[in-house]
């Protein structure tokens, strides 16, 4: 029995996640943030070509099994670089940036399995300041950005992806062999990213960053994140850090929660559901069942969180919303809020 799949990884900087002395840079338009990827990739070169992405990974392999075990395999892809483009008025430059030689060690064979792995990446086009407590207290780098992606194919035609490892910034997301966005690291930490010492603490220096990783929103969630964050009230935005309460079951409440960054845990009577990242809607229970949480909510990580008003979303998308998330109650990916 042959066995194939495939999974690619895109990277992209989402809007307000560069903090510090950078944030002018994005803000004045010198260099630019991305808006999100589409929610399914048909050409993966069309969006390099658009300037949609930083960087790509692109895993695929197809094996053989004969009795349960892997007799054949082949593993293919990629990375794909994008670039940096620098706007100074009515000029602008773009710089490509830097590939790192492809990271693709032996697959591991188990007992009805076998796993591919590969990390791509490289560096930033150009370098960017960092301070430091040392005279002349900052400098110039360009940073790693990488992700590690893995593709278990399974003697049975089961096939499995995932992001044990990835730089800390940019935003990656990871799609499935259909195109289709199925996977979100959950934190971008610019901070940390821009602080790296050093290739050493990169995948290329024997060692990876792991990728704190959560599934993707609905559809609808994506939709109505769109109307939050551009609707005609701007939303408040609030930063918690890991282990902050954003709000405890029971209590009474008339907001919408939309996750910018970070992992909220989602708890009922104690007892944990599950866990959500960015892009997840929150709150839309207490919203539509009489102005209580249904739910608790803890970040388990530093966390961004956009808090709306109940009538920045018509009530009926908010019924589709909540609707969807109770008929998966029980499921991790899809908790209710």
């Amino acid at each position: 029995m042959r066995v194939e799949s495939s999974a690619t990884s895109i990277s992209w900087i989402p809007s307000e996640a560069v903090t510090g002395v950078m944030q002018s840079t994005f803000s004045t338009g010198v260099s630019h943030y991305d808006d999100p990827p589409p929610s399914t990739i048909d050409d993966l070169e069309e969006l390099r070509a658009a300037d949609r992405f930083r960087f790509a990974n692109r895993i695929a392999a197809g094996a053989v099994f004969d009795a349960g075990q892997a007799v054949e395999w082949a593993h293919t892809g990629g990375g794909v670089m994008g670039a940096t483009t620098v706007r100074l008025g009515r000029l602008g430059a773009t710089f490509a940036g830097v590939s790192l030689p492809v990271l693709r060690p032996d697959p591991e064979l188990g007992n009805g399995w076998i796993r591919f792995t590969q990390t791509v990446g490289g560096r930033t086009a150009l370098p960017l300041p960092w301070a430091t407590s040392r005279p002349p207290f900052f400098r110039m780098h360009a940073p790693f950005v990488w992700t590690t992606l893995t593709l278990t194919l399974h003697a049975d035609g089961r096939a499995e992806f995932a992001m044990p490892g990835a730089s800390p910034f940019p935003r990656h997301w990871v799609y499935g062999p259909s195109g289709t966005l199925e996977l979100k690291a959950g934190v971008a930490d610019w901070e940390t990213w821009l602080g790296q010492p050093s290739w050493r603490t990169t995948p290329w220096g024997e060692v990876d960053s792991p990728a704190l990783v959560t599934a993707a929103e609905t559809e609808l969630e994506r939709e109505l994140s769109t109307v939050i964050m551009r609707g005609g009230v701007r939303p408040l935005i609030r930063t918690l850090a890991a282990g902050d309460v954003l709000t405890r079951q029971g209590d009474e409440a008339s907001s919408l929660y939309l996750v910018l960054d970070g992992v909220i845990d989602v708890s009922v009577d104690a007892s944990s559901l599950g866990e959500v990242g960015p892009g997840a809607i929150l709150g839309e229970h207490a919203v539509l069942e009489g102005g209580r949480r249904t739910a608790s909510l803890t970040a388990v990580t530093p966390a961004r969180i956009a808090e709306a008003s109940a009538d920045a979303i018509d009530l009926n998308a908010l019924q589709q919303l909540a609707d969807g998330h109770r008929r998966e109650d029980h499921s991790a990916a899809e908790t209710p809020r």
